[in-house]
């Protein structure tokens, strides 16, 4: 009989499962990225936004647990606004994420499209 406290108790780390490209990433510690859809996806809303004179500097972090896409006003600022795709929380409440500069959350979702979505809003007049 062996000593198995941690397997008696259900809590057996090799009968967990992990998607093979996490598998990868952990055994090679490689960055997660944005592959080239995602890319097409920010990249074609941040022309829009530098069009219209909104945006005007943007920077790409790929770290270990997240990539994250920053848009800048101005180049010396803070971000206004950080893309960020964390692929350990997409089972949850969904990879992408859109952050304000002040860290509020604005949209979470398992689709990048959706998740842009939040910057496609027009604002309107109202009147009191």
């Amino acid at each position: 009989m062996t000593d198995g406290s941690a397997a008696a108790e259900g809590k057996d780390d090799s009968s967990i499962a992990i998607p093979l490209s996490e598998a990868r990433r952990e055994r090679y510690d490689l960055p997660v990225t944005f592959n080239r859809r995602e890319l097409d996806q920010i990249l074609r809303v941040y022309g829009i936004k530098v069009a219209a004179g909104e945006w005007r500097d943007y920077a790409i972090d790929h770290l270990r647990d997240q990539a994250v896409f920053s848009v800048f006003r101005r180049t010396s600022e803070v971000p206004m606004f950080r893309i960020t795709k964390t692929p350990r929380l997409r089972n949850r409440q969904g990879a992408y994420s859109v952050v304000s500069a002040s860290g509020q959350i604005l949209k979470r979702g398992h689709e990048l499209a959706r998740v842009l979505g939040v910057f496609d809003r027009q604002l309107r007049l109202v009147k009191a």
